[in-house]
């Protein structure tokens, strides 16, 4: 049996292989290829995600979840935010020589950030730090905790982890897809892709 993805393959990858041109068709861009006097039109299709569906919920699990998703709404964009600072903050510490310029440049970073965004981050509610936490382990791949260590110090993480647990937190908590998270990574998925 050929499976439908084989024969895509078989027969779209050649024509990519050849020579494209970008034509107007009723005034939209398309990329043509002209094999033996005939036109073919080539095109992307996006990827499309599809969710189970839900079973009828009772009013009191509807209302949770959508709870959840505004929540999920909130602090979706720190998430994104957080990981693509990591990122960069990491990458800039490497051309750091001494660790003067590395302490320097993280107290300057986190003064900036603190600047812009303390007041914001005050008005989280607890549920909505809690998701955080995990966001920033899916958009890092490391735990608040092991980021407050990368950039702060041992000392500064556990201090920090204190102050978490204080407020019935886990800066080592993972996020975890496939168990305890599904539903949350069911609507980041859906965030991701504009349905939500």
């Amino acid at each position: 049996m050929i499976s439908i993805g084989f024969l895509l393959t078989w027969f779209v990858l050649p024509l990519y292989a050849q020579d494209t041109t970008r034509v107007e068709l009723e005034g939209y861009p398309v990329d043509v290829i002209v094999q033996n006097g005939d036109t073919l039109y080539l095109t992307s299709i996006d990827e499309a995600v599809i969710q189970p569906r839900k079973r009828a919920a009772a009013t009191r699990d509807l209302r949770q979840y959508r709870k959840l998703v505004y929540n999920v709404k909130k602090v979706y964009p720190y998430a994104k935010l957080a990981g693509a600072k990591y990122g960069e903050v990491s990458a800039h510490l490497q051309t750091l020589k001494t660790g003067k310029e590395q302490r320097d440049y993280i107290k300057q970073i986190e003064e900036e950030l603190l600047k812009q965004y303390e007041e914001d981050l005050k008005n989280l509610t607890v549920t909505q730090g809690r998701i955080l936490i995990k966001l920033i382990d899916r958009e890092t791949s490391k735990t608040s905790f092991e980021v407050v260590k990368d950039l702060r110090g041992s000392f500064q993480a556990a201090f920090w982890q204190a102050i978490a647990r204080l407020f019935g937190s886990n800066l080592k908590t993972e996020f975890d897809p496939e168990g305890e998270d599904k539903v949350l990574n069911e609507i980041m998925i859906m965030i991701e892709n504009g349905q939500l």
